[in-house]
């Protein structure tokens, strides 16, 4: 199943889902203690339903609860994520992308960063994924 696109979704939604992300599997109290601003349990019930309707989300039944899990791996959530980066703000290029991502001061890279970025870009043209 290929994950859905996070333009999809609501600030909110997309709120539940990084907590969910993050925690690997979350119970609605669990999500309404990680929210800003923090909605009533009925609301957050209520968002976590639509979420599995949509087919972000699943259940399991865990004594009296349900958890909540997602429906689609990180690592395929994440590209899916950069590549709606990428086309939004980077008119689809790769290198302005990485670009601004080297451009940031908060975030010095160190000697083996640079070695496992100098290694991925190769293999990048080796491989012809520049072209």
């Amino acid at each position: 199943m290929s994950p859905p696109a996070p333009s999809d979704l609501g600030r909110r939604e997309r709120q539940i889902m990084d907590i969910v992300y993050r925690l690997g599997r979350a119970s609605a109290g669990e999500v309404q203690a990680e929210l800003p601003d923090c909605p009533s349990n009925s609301a957050v019930r209520g968002m976590l339903r639509l979420l599995e309707e949509k087919g972000y989300l699943r259940h399991e039944q865990d004594g009296p609860r349900y958890v909540y899990l997602p429906t689609s791996e990180p690592d395929e959530v994440s590209r899916s994520a950069l590549r709606h980066l990428m086309r939004t703000f980077f008119g689809g290029s790769r290198a302005s992308a990485l670009a601004a991502l080297l451009d940031l001061p908060d975030a010095p890279l160190t000697d083996d960063d640079y070695q496992r970025l100098t290694g991925l870009l190769e293999q990048a043209r080796e491989n012809g994924a520049g072209e």
